[in-house]
């Protein structure tokens, strides 16, 4: 059963981040894209101190001693996720739910892109048939549908796949943090290292908002009422993907993570009754196949 523990927390953690993500995405219509960001982490933040307390008391264990390698790995992560995720939101208010969430998915993808360019890793035939196969599932996606919607398409394009390059670097760091961390069992790293990230993010984009919006930073507070809920998912679907991170290697987990793209299209058709057109789809399928095809070469 142990060996199977990395497959429940990684899809409990799709289906809460899917739920999550659509609540942002409502959030977005009065806080923008920057305020519906901050409420993931503002909010999280209790549900986070909260699951570590739990963890604390079940088990006996001490607080773990931060050191220095794992702050730079959570640091780095922390900021790479609010990237990806503002990134998302505004992708999200140009596109539909289903697809946003299928272009971030091809943040494997990438990675095999930028060890290439940076690292020079080499590629197989079939990682390099991947690419290919992902790369024509985004173009099929994003072409648009007519003259005039070119520049809207591509654009909301860019947001979606630049949300899934900034995951792709956060997931990476988020698991070196863990594995830095010296603590009494994985469930104590994940849970520490979850409240180290959202320490972090809930600090920098608190003081970006004080000092550049501080209006949006008060509307915030005024929505607590959704945010709450927002916030509890947001912090519920982290701490299943640490937990996840804990086990597996960043490249099963997000593999796994693929299936986030079937709860995103059940709730789409349900909470914003948006369609799939066919050339979307397939698109779609064809994203799913390229990451698997990278992730299993």
């Amino acid at each position: 059963m142990s060996g199977w523990l990395w497959v429940i927390f990684t899809i409990l953690a799709g289906g809460g981040q899917t739920l999550r993500n659509a609540m942002q995405k409502e959030l977005t219509t009065t806080l923008g894209t920057v305020g519906a960001t901050h409420v993931r982490f503002l909010f999280g933040l209790p549900f986070g101190i909260l699951f570590l307390t739990v963890v604390l008391l079940a088990t006996g264990a001490s607080l773990p001693a931060l050191n220095s390698a794992m702050l730079a790995w959570t640091a780095f992560a922390a900021l790479a996720q609010i990237g990806g995720t503002a990134l998302l939101l505004a992708a999200m208010r140009e596109r539909s739910f289903v697809v946003t969430i299928a272009l971030s998915k091809t943040e494997p993808v990438q990675v095999a892109v930028f060890g290439l360019a940076f690292l020079g890793d080499q590629l197989s035939a079939g990682l390099a048939a991947a690419i290919v196969i992902a790369t024509v599932g985004v173009m099929m996606m994003s072409w648009p549908r007519q003259t005039a919607g070119a520049a809207l398409s591509w654009h909301s394009a860019a947001l979606g796949i630049g949300s899934g390059a900034m995951f792709a670097f956060a997931a990476v760091g988020f698991r070196g943090g863990i594995r830095a961390l010296e603590a009494d069992g994985f469930v104590l790293a994940a849970s520490t290292t979850l409240v180290v990230g959202l320490v972090i993010q809930t600090a920098t984009l608190s003081v970006y908002l004080l000092v550049r919006d501080r209006d949006n930073l008060i509307a915030i507070f005024r929505a607590w009422r959704p945010s709450i809920t927002a916030g509890f998912m947001g912090a519920f679907a982290s701490q299943m993907w640490f937990l996840a991170f804990a086990l597996e290697s960043a490249a099963k987990v997000r593999t796994l993570a693929l299936i986030e793209i079937l709860f995103a299209q059940a709730l789409s058709r349900q909470m914003f009754k948006q369609s799939l057109a066919s050339r979307e789809a397939a698109g779609i399928a064809l994203i799913v196949l390229g990451v698997a095809l990278l992730l299993n070469a």
